[in-house]
């Protein structure tokens, strides 16, 4: 590796400022697409500059969608309500918000597409997906392993009135079929119900969905039977109608990081861009945080967090949670664990495995090299603390996974250097997230 490939980050004391954070970008994929399947023009401003909003961008543009940038962070998107081009070849990345939801909504386009991504999207499952799509009359092949991408979409037409999909493995297939769904009843001319097998993870993530979609025009029924099992209804006269504008709200995920910095260097650091009021479920990583020992204060689209000065020898409290929930924020928990007065236990995480990397695999390697006793299972991991005279210099591989070199920024706060490799990967949701990291660090 050049030095360019890699970032020492110098034993680390205090955190203290304000930070404004870019756009989420779970609701800038999910805007951008719901913009191009409405009739007319929607107007979105703070749009999140990422490798994966730009994979979303440069897809739709490629289906014939108009984009205009009418400012840093706002585009103007004028769609006929349905893709022009019927025949187009994607290139996503590595961006599940991009990947999923357009396989969903290319596959009752009336088109033929072929969609791949980097090496690990096509080792990260869309089976799934594909099953619940087909199941409702899509015609869509395997390019290379069954069950993962590449894929190919041949034109056809939506039939059916229920669908059944896996929910234990990704939210995002729901999500995408959700989002396609107005497109399904208009072909069926039928109501649609999709019923969800298993327990649902990540279930802010479909909370977002429903939120979005009912800003453009389509409601979405959620169902609970008696035995706590899902399903969602959506009806046949279902579509999408542009709200003229949009506004995105500040990365809740990303937000997760600059907040362990107020509790591990003492703050206070103020975060712009969320509140309580959030539409995401990763502002509920506040709490993990005054559990741990923060103090939080809160305002109108902000969040102050002050804590403690673990660069001393000042100790986080430990804990044992089921992260389900906000398995993205997670990351920075099982860091922050490196801090505590005892071992910390993150649980129902199985999701981690299929993410950018298997992130599971990867925070017990990671760790361990700082010098944390880690062990884990197919869906929890148990972080014991690094003792005083334990910690060793290491360099953080990252794995081509933006959250990884970020949530291992925190661990500059022990008394050893951390070398972050390839601390250019963040550009997938957080370009300038370094930059942001020393202006608030000493």
């Amino acid at each position: 590796m050049t030095p360019l490939d890699r970032l020492t980050l110098m034993p680390a004391h205090r955190a203290s400022g304000q930070i404004s954070l870019p756009g989420s970008k779970s609701i800038s994929n999910r805007v951008l697409l719901l913009s191009a399947l409405c009739t007319g023009t929607t107007r979105v401003d703070g749009v999140l500059h990422s490798d994966d909003t730009s994979v979303m961008l440069e897809a739709l543009q490629t289906l014939g969608v108009s984009i205009e940038h009418v400012g840093e962070y706002s585009v103007r998107i004028t769609s006929p309500g349905l893709f022009t081009n019927k025949k187009a070849t994607l290139f996503l990345g590595n961006a599940g918000t991009a990947f999923r939801p357009l396989t969903a909504a290319l596959a009752f386009a009336g088109g033929d597409y072929e969609l791949s991504g980097v090496a690990r999207m096509h080792e990260r499952p869309i089976g799934d997906l594909v099953d619940a799509l087909v199941a409702l009359g899509a015609r869509i092949e395997y390019l290379g392993n069954a069950g993962y991408p590449p894929l190919a979409i041949s034109a056809s037409k939506a039939s059916g009135h229920r669908v059944q999909v896996n929910g234990t493995v990704s939210s995002q297939f729901l999500t995408a079929l959700l989002m396609a769904s107005p497109l399904i009843v208009a072909q069926s001319g039928q109501d649609l119900t999709i019923a969800v097998m298993g327990e649902l993870i990540s279930k802010p993530y479909i909370n977002i969905t429903i939120n979005l979609m009912a800003r453009f025009g389509v409601r979405v029924t959620a169902l609970e039977d008696a035995a706590g099992s899902l399903s969602f209804h959506i009806d046949r006269n279902a579509h999408f109608t542009s709200p003229g504008n949009m506004a995105v709200e500040g990365d809740a995920s990303s937000a997760s990081y600059f907040l362990a910095l107020g509790l591990i260097g003492k703050g206070p650091v103020s975060v712009h861009g969320i509140d309580l009021d959030s539409i995401q479920g990763d502002v509920q990583f506040v709490d993990t945080l005054t559990h741990m020992g923060a103090t939080a204060t809160y305002g109108s689209q902000m969040i102050t967090v002050s804590g403690r000065a673990v660069s001393s020898g000042e100790r986080l409290h430990a804990f044992d949670q089921d992260f389900n929930l906000i398995p993205d924020a997670a990351m920075t928990a099982a860091v922050l664990a490196i801090y505590a007065d005892g071992p910390c236990t993150l649980r129902n995480i199985g999701s981690w495995r299929v993410k950018e990397t298997d992130r599971i695999h990867a925070m017990v390697t990671e760790l361990r090299k700082l010098g944390a006793e880690v062990s884990a299972g197919d869906d929890w991991l148990t972080i014991h603390p690094i003792a005083s005279d334990a910690w060793r210099p290491a360099a953080i591989h990252t794995y081509d996974d933006h959250r990884m070199a970020m949530c291992f920024s925190l661990a500059a706060f022990g008394p050893v250097p951390v070398t972050i490799e390839d601390p250019g990967c963040v550009a997938k949701t957080f370009p300038d997230y370094f930059d942001q990291y020393h202006r608030l660090v000493t």
